[in-house]
C-alpha cells in the first residue's frame, strides 16, 4: 500500500560550478493513482551519473536540459505497487527513466520488466545497464583492441571505466588505467587485473608517468575525463590509434571557457580516429550488448563494484559525491 504523500526532488537552481545541496529542493506531493496504461511504482534504486550535470545547464546538448522547479530524472528501478496495465502486475520489478521520486506514476510502455532471479536488480543500473553498455560499445566498436595492443582508460575506477578496461582485457589488450586514489589503484590492479594504473593525484608529470606505463605507445584510449590528463596522452598515440570519447568529467563543473587541448596535430601525425559517442547511438543493438555482458558476468570474465548510498534524502549527496571521486564503481542510491 502506497502512502498518501511522498517526496520528489526538483532542480531548484542552475548551478555555477559544482552543485551543492541548494541546487536541489525536496517537495512533498500527493501520491497519484495510475490511469489506464499506467503503473504506480515504489522506487527501489536510483542511478546518479556524471552526464546529469550537463542537463542542469541551459543550452543545446544530446539530451534536453532539466527544467527549473521540475523533478530531476534518470535511470531507476521500481516495484509495481498498483497497475492499470495488462503488461505489468503488482510485484513486477521494472527499470526505466524515472523521476527522482519515491512513488512515481509512469506509462507501462516507458519501463521494462527485469528478472530479479538472473542477477541483483541493481546491476541493471550498472554493469548490465547503461554504464556496461557504454563500455561495451566504446571498446568493441570504437577502440577495437587487438591482442597485445595498449589500451588506456581514464576514470578507470568508475562504473564505465572499470567495465571498459575489463572488456579490453577480454580482447587480449594490455590495459593501463588512470584513477584518483590509492584504494582505486589497488582495486584496478588486484581485483580487475589492469596491467598498470596511474594515480593522477600523486604524479608530478603525467606525461612522464604515461610514457613509463606505455613504453610502446598507446593504441586505443577510452576517455572519460578529458582535460590535462588527455592532453598528456595524445603525444603517445600510435599509428592508427583509436580514441573513444565517452565523457569529459574534468570540465563539467567549469565556470570559465575551457582552453585546449589542441588535439588535431596528434590525430594527423598518427592517422588516428577520435569519435565522440553516447550509448543511445547503439540503441538498436542493446540486446546484443546486454547478452554479451551477462555472458561475461556469468563466466566470471568481468566483475563489478557498487557504491550504495542509503536513503532517498541522500540522493543529492550521492550525486555531488561523483565529482569528489567518492565512488568506486557504480554510484547508486538505495531508497
Amino acid at each position: 500500500m502506497a502512502p498518501s504523500a511522498h517526496y520528489q526532488i526538483l532542480l531548484a537552481e542552475r548551478p555555477e560550478g559544482t552543485p551543492t545541496r541548494d541546487t536541489f529542493h525536496f517537495d512533498r506531493v500527493s501520491t497519484a493513482s495510475p490511469s489506464s496504461g499506467e503503473v504506480l511504482l515504489k522506487t527501489l534504486y536510483l542511478s546518479v551519473d556524471p552526464y546529469m550535470r550537463g542537463r542542469m545547464n541551459e543550452g543545446k546538448s544530446y539530451v534536453p536540459p532539466f527544467e527549473l522547479h521540475e523533478p530531476i530524472s534518470g535511470g531507476g528501478i521500481g516495484e509495481v505497487v498498483e497497475s492499470q496495465s495488462s503488461s505489468l502486475k503488482e510485484g513486477d520489478i521494472v527499470i526505466g527513466n524515472l523521476n527522482w521520486e519515491e512513488y512515481p506514476v509512469v506509462s507501462a510502455d516507458a519501463v521494462r520488466k527485469i528478472d530479479p532471479s538472473l542477477a541483483p536488480v541493481s546491476t541493471h543500473l550498472g554493469i548490465l545497464g547503461m554504464p556496461g553498455l557504454t563500455a561495451y560499445f566504446g571498446i568493441n566498436d570504437i577502440c577495437r583492441p587487438k591482442e597485445g595492443e595498449t589500451v588506456v582508460v581514464s576514470g578507470a575506477a568508475g562504473a564505465v571505466g572499470s567495465a571498459a578496461g575489463q572488456i579490453a582485457k577480454i580482447y587480449g589488450a594490455r590495459v593501463v588505467g588512470i584513477a584518483g586514489t590509492d584504494e582505486k589503484v589497488r582495486y584496478l590492479k588486484e581485483e580487475l587485473h589492469f596491467d598498470e594504473v596511474i594515480q593522477y593525484n600523486t604524479v608530478e608529470d603525467m606525461g612522464a608517468a604515461l610514457q613509463e606505463a606505455c613504453p610502446d605507445g598507446v593504441d586505443a584510449y577510452f576517455d572519460n575525463v578529458g582535460g590535462p590528463i588527455s592532453e598528456a596522452l595524445y603525444p603517445l598515440l600510435n599509428k592508427y590509434a583509436r580514441i573513444a570519447q565517452c565523457g569529459a568529467i574534468s570540465t563539467y563543473n567549469s565556470t570559465g571557457e575551457d582552453v585546449g587541448p589542441r588535439v588535431q596535430q596528434y590525430l594527423v601525425k598518427a592517422s588516428a580516429l577520435m569519435q565522440g559517442f553516447i550509448v543511445g547511438d547503439f540503441s538498436s543493438r542493446f540486446q546484443e550488448g546486454s547478452e554479451k555482458l551477462a555472458e561475461w558476468l556469468q563466466q566470471g570474465s568481468i566483475t563489478y563494484r557498487e557504491n550504495v548510498v542509503e536513503g532517498f534524502q541522500q540522493t543529492p549527496d550521492a550525486f555531488i559525491g561523483l565529482f569528489k571521486g567518492e565512488n568506486l564503481g557504480k554510484q547508486i542510491v538505495k531508497i
